[in-house]
């Protein structure tokens, strides 16, 4: 029948708001994720009790993160979820003590343009 919905074309059920309880940034803290920040669950904070209080959003994540570290984007990409609505879980994931998050290492800062033209210059004159 035409103009019929069906669940996979009517999109997400749940908007991305509800999932964080209307939340925009992660925890009280204001904690930041790179896209490329590390998530692994915390063996530690794993309680099968206080899990079992989380959402399903905040549970799918740990269970992506069980399996093998992971990184936010890749989080986000596995969990269909928008990056914004990953990080807020992921800041309610880390204030419960359930995961831990590696920052990435900064970019290698290059030479100075006049140390490599020094170098040119050098390897030229040889």
């Amino acid at each position: 029948m035409e103009g019929q919905w069906y669940d996979a074309d009517a999109g997400p059920l749940v908007r991305p708001y509800a999932m964080t309880g209307g939340r925009t940034r992660p925890g009280p803290h204001g904690v930041r994720f790179d896209l490329i920040a590390l998530v692994v669950v915390d063996p530690g904070g794993t309680d099968p009790a206080a899990e079992s209080l989380l959402g399903p959003e905040h549970r799918a994540l740990l269970g992506l993160c069980r399996s093998e570290t992971q990184s936010v984007a890749e989080l986000a990409a596995d969990a269909d979820l928008p990056v914004g609505v990953v990080r807020v879980l992921l800041g309610d994931l880390l204030e419960a003590g359930h995961v831990k998050v590696s920052r990435p290492v900064p970019p290698a800062r290059l030479p100075d343009e006049r140390i490599l033209r020094e170098v040119i210059e050098g390897l030229r004159a040889l």
